[in-house]
């Protein structure tokens, strides 16, 4: 299966897990107005014998016994009431990208102002006594949603996100527990959810203020954000470039959350709880990073434990987060999968709280149970068979708890950077035979957010690797016994490569960190056990600690960004595409820069004839040394004087090697997405008669009869395709006769001439798709302008003017800049820096 659909797959995996598989897509144009029954679910059929459910509050036993022992002292709880996502589970809120046949558009979701929006229209705040049954509704909105409420330690206000019927975006709120007092306290365009109170006063919540897009999917991204408790002071906390989720205050005072990332591995397997200060300092993984195959949403902690209760939502997650309720014990290190412990049976459940491990409260699809340890549930509450299109949500009781610990602020926001100690860098896990004094730096690097996506694959980014580009901030020195000590950029995701005496990459980190303006923090190792500790006593011994931090040391000569058709392929058709060219593909290679659909011959060859290695998108990472990277690539070897005198001067070695380092990316802009693909068309006759003619060498039977078709039949997206000069088009160079100036490839003739009828159709084909390209563009070429989805979005990111005419040219990289440069932290004056923290 090709890796470039793996998070389509998955997406519709997911759906099928929520029985809503999509319909076949809508056709092409204009999008529709959802209809108005767009969310109207059918009411689960009863089981033989089994009564249905009529609805309302449906304490039993387990429940009066869990409020005589457990639960003692809590007679209320709150939730919400809304309609439950359809598409990913992070799909709760704020617009799809373009209008193209995601689940946004194959299920009817709400279309306007010339987007698709991911929320669903009604939502309540709920107040359920659980002795008497009594419901009241707090909030009620029938265009509106309410989600994500959170009691305060004194049990009298409660917190919570409010999106007001005829808008969209989210906000927080706050409402006294009665109803009364519902106050505003954020506002603006973007959406802010899941909110927390912390025990220092300020709130903790998710927002998509960071003005991205997931990396492999249609929709906007929500990461943690603080604010002071009336809502001002807002200040970004975390850099990543997909979601963060559900923060939940620990009793240590720090702050528990789900992060997803993925550096250079799989897109679907590593979303995990994660853990830091209320400030942002000391961002740390708590439990599961080591293993994919789980989203951890909804942890919260166990009273009187150091345990969590959590939704193990499996593979990618589900909708809503539904998944098996766990029991996870952090004390035993964050890579024991052991330590996590499934409570529920069956795995429909979310927003678990627990009282004690043996009696919990969660929602599911059906209402509101309590649980007990073994699994055993009651229904509490349900919503009437009418109101079964919504769905309850995130019960929690109605009562004071205790106030955690506060921890005292770490950050300096006068400061632009932070610092970062590394104890020994030899000192981790799969670093045997590395031997001491080889490492001599780092290269440090920058995940770069994404302004928009249009797909669940990489396209056109890289061929089945990597979802983002990389920035090469510069590297830092390594001293002789493996510690380092430097000056980091605030707020950014930086990732580093350990490299050698000739900068070859040795191993390379597959996560992130982020540090707060003026925090100093440190790591033991590289890739070492989490439960490992220093293996020196005093800072004195550490040889980077005996001198003051170093900056970063910018690469001087080579482009920060790399884009391949700019920076790589100059140097090949200086150095190699004389001798690997279409009319002399010598070794069967061809270098040249032509374009292909959707990247270039080139491009193409570094893949198909194993040129380059990265990790591609794999759920595996902490490699071996030198494995991946510009250690494992050919392409340097081939190019370092001993192929064919094909030797390049030091600063294009340096780019070629930068370049593998951050991942081999083919355009440099993320204005590339969403276009410049040109497919080459191919009619029902054509493919049958290439059939005909090709099929003994191009088509096979596999298991159970079923056939695969190589040639045409693949897309036309491939390298066989040259829609820069289509007369060179593999596809019709092969099998075409040597007198004719062709290859006659594996000594088969199929064309003895052009003139070929067949030969001349073909040819066609591949002209209409370049005569598309001239028309068109490519963000390489000159006249190009990104989508109009590009060009809205950083419209609304006060990237791009609003008076903008269609005619006004757009410089792809300079946007791109602009957006990436609004992210840099500023420092604020002392006096603004004092707050906020």
């Amino acid at each position: 299966m090709s890796r470039w659909v793996a998070c389509v797959l998955a997406a519709t995996v997911t759906l099928a897990m929520a029985g809503q598989v999509p319909p076949k897509a809508a056709p092409k144009g204009e999008p529709k107005a959802a209809p108005k029954a767009e969310h109207k679910a059918a009411a689960k059929t009863p089981t033989k014998g089994q009564p249905a459910d009529p609805g309302g509050f449906a304490g039993g036993p387990m429940l009066k016994g869990f409020l005589d022992g457990p639960m003692k002292g809590v007679d209320e709880i709150v939730f919400a009431v809304r309609v439950p996502g359809r598409d990913h589970w992070y799909v709760t809120f704020g617009n799809y990208s373009d209008h193209s046949e995601s689940p946004a558009r194959t299920l009817g979701f709400k279309f306007q102002d010339g987007v698709y929006w991911g929320y669903g229209e009604g939502g309540r705040l709920c107040r359920l006594n659980l002795r008497t049954g009594e419901l009241k509704v707090l909030l009620d909105d029938p265009k509106g949603g309410v989600r994500d409420p959170q009691v305060h330690h004194d049990g009298k206000r409660i917190l919570f996100s409010y999106r007001k019927g005829g808008t969209h975006p989210y906000h927080l709120y706050e409402i006294n527990a009665d109803g009364s007092g519902l106050r505003q306290l954020t506002d603006g365009p973007d959406d802010d959810i899941e909110p927390t109170y912390c025990p220092d006063g300020s709130i903790v919540f998710c927002s998509s203020r960071c003005r991205r897009f997931v990396n492999c999917w249609y929709t906007r991204v929500a990461v943690l954000y603080r604010c002071d408790a009336d809502g001002s002071n807002v200040r970004m906390l975390s850099s990543n470039n997909d979601h963060d989720n559900t923060p939940w205050p620990l009793p240590d005072g720090r702050i528990l959350y789900m992060r997803w990332e993925y550096v250079d591995r799989s897109q679907v397997h590593y979303h995990h709880l994660w853990a830091m200060n209320p400030d942002g300092t000391n961002q740390t993984v708590f439990f599961g990073n080591s293993f994919g195959g789980t989203a951890m949403l909804d942890a919260k902690p166990i009273p009187g434990t150091n345990k969590v209760v959590v939704s193990y939502s499996p593979g990618h997650g589900r909708p809503e987060h539904l998944g098996p309720v766990a029991i996870v014990d952090p004390t035993l290190g964050p890579d024991v999968q052991s330590a996590a412990r499934i409570v529920s049976k069956g795995g429909d459940w979310k927003d678990p709280w627990a009282f004690s491990e043996g009696c919990i409260l969660a929602a599911s699809p059906r209402g509101i149970y309590v649980m007990d340890d073994k699994g055993n549930s009651e229904r509490v509450y349900s919503l009437p068979p009418d109101q079964r299109h919504l769905q309850v949500h995130e019960p929690r009781p109605l009562a004071p708890r205790p106030r955690e610990r506060i921890i005292p602020p770490r950050v300096n926001l006068a400061k632009a950077t932070g610092r970062l100690m590394l104890t020994d860098i030899y000192h981790g896990r799969r670093m045997a035979g590395v031997e001491r004094g080889s490492i001599k730096k780092l290269l440090v690097l920058a995940q770069l957010p994404k302004p928009i996506n249009h797909s669940g694959g990489m396209e056109p980014l890289t061929i089945g690797g990597s979802f983002t580009l990389a920035q090469i901030l510069g590297t830092v020195p390594v001293e002789p016994d493996g510690s380092a000590y430097f000056d980091v950029p605030a707020l950014k995701s930086v990732f580093f490569v350990a490299l050698d005496a000739r900068d070859i990459a040795v191993k390379r980190m597959h996560s992130f960190l982020t540090v707060q303006p003026g925090e100093t923090t440190s790591c033991v190792g590289c890739h070492e056990l989490r439960t490992d500790t220093p293996r020196t006593s005093l800072s004195t011994s550490v040889m980077a600690m005996q001198r003051p931090p170093s900056p970063i040391e910018p690469v001087s000569g080579v482009p920060d960004v790399i884009d391949y058709p700019r920076d790589i392929q100059p140097i090949l058709d200086k150095h190699c595409v004389a001798c690997h060219n279409p009319d002399k593909p010598e070794g069967k290679v061809d270098l040249c820069g032509d374009k292909t659909p959707m990247y270039t011959i080139s491009y193409w060859t570094m893949q198909t004839r194993g040129l380059v290695n990265d990790n591609r998108n794999r759920a595996e990472s902490n490699h071996a040394p030198y494995v991946i990277g510009s250690a494992a690539s050919r392409l340097l070897k081939l190019l370092d004087g001993t192929h064919y005198e094909a030797k390049l001067s030091e600063r294009e070695k340096a780019v070629v090697r930068l370049w593998i380092d951050t991942s081999a990316c083919y355009p440099g802009t993320y204005a590339s997405l969403g276009n410049g693909f040109y497919p080459v068309h191919f009619s029902p006759q054509d493919q049958a008669a290439f059939q005909q003619r090709c099929g003994e060498c191009h088509l096979k039977q596999v298991k159970g009869g079923r056939a695969i078709r190589f040639g045409i039949e693949r897309g036309g997206r491939g390298p066989i395709y040259n829609i820069s000069r289509p007369e060179k088009s593999k596809l019709l160079m092969a099998p075409l006769a040597k007198k004719a100036g062709g290859y006659e490839m594996a000594g088969k003739v199929v064309f003895q001439s052009k003139d070929d009828p067949l030969y001349q159709a073909l040819l066609s084909r591949i002209r209409d798709a370049h005569d598309r390209l001239m028309a068109g563009k490519r963000f390489d070429m000159p006249g190009y302008r990104p989508t109009e989805h590009y060009i809205r979005e950083m419209q609304r990111f006060g990237i791009l003017p609003k008076d903008l005419k269609p005619t006004d040219p757009v410089d792809p990289y300079a946007t791109d800049r602009a957006y990436w440069e609004s992210f840099d932290w500023k420092p604020q004056p002392l006096r603004a820096a004092s707050a906020g923290h």
